[in-house]
């Protein structure tokens, strides 16, 4: 990111919640600031990266995903355009077809089409206003953001750029029951029928 981003990009944060692995050592040497959360889960540490940021506008990414390598530029003309929040569309790191078609749908601004492989920008401002992402949802914190925003109709463009994401999830475990998996879990949270806690951990007895 800080290669591509070039002088748009005020610092590249690494949010660690207590990775056991080389992360930290690997981030650091590519030059990203690394800081640790002092508690564990997506939204946690989002939100103590933002709090430790120094930039205006924000650019969540998760561990497993690329940005485009134009993102600084995209986002900098979506927010001259007037645009509050946005993402990229994606695409796998495989070229299965049913992976494809999930691809597609990255194009489209309905919630089910959001989620956690998708990359977000927001200024830094509006993400504080709305009281960044809820610790309490240990799942399903993006859409939950996403739905806020809403509501107070901050909004929100699909940048047509495609992140790249890993499949992983679907190579281990099937499209089909990965699929089924979201499904269940987001109309779960959707309808409000059951808690953040016990959609996480519906999530992962169903998925390896």
């Amino acid at each position: 990111m800080l290669r591509h981003g070039g002088e748009k990009v005020c610092e590249v944060i690494i949010s660690d919640g207590g990775s056991k692995d080389a992360t930290c050592q690997l981030a650091e040497e590519a030059g990203a600031k690394v800081i640790h959360s002092p508690g564990k889960g997506r939204a946690l540490q989002m939100n103590f990266g933002v709090e430790k940021s120094a930039g205006d506008v924000l650019y969540f990414v998760h561990a497993d995903t690329q940005p485009p390598e134009t993102f600084a530029s995209d986002i900098e003309t979506a927010m001259k355009e007037g645009w509050r929040t946005g993402s990229f569309q994606y695409r796998f790191d495989s070229n299965k077809f049913m992976l494809r078609i999930n691809s597609f749908f990255t194009r489209f601004s309905w919630l089910f089409c959001q989620g956690g492989d998708k990359t977000y920008f927001i200024r830094k401002s509006d993400f504080l206003a709305l009281g960044g992402y809820d610790p309490d949802h240990v799942v399903m914190e993006e859409y939950d953001f996403l739905r806020k925003a809403k509501k107070v109709g901050l909004s929100y463009f699909i940048v047509p750029r495609k992140a790249i994401v890993s499949a992983r999830k679907y190579d281990q475990n099937s499209w089909l029951r990965v699929q089924i998996a979201n499904f269940v879990v987001f109309n779960l949270w959707a309808w409000g029928l059951a808690q953040p806690q016990t959609l996480r951990s519906l999530y992962v007895r169903m998925l390896n």
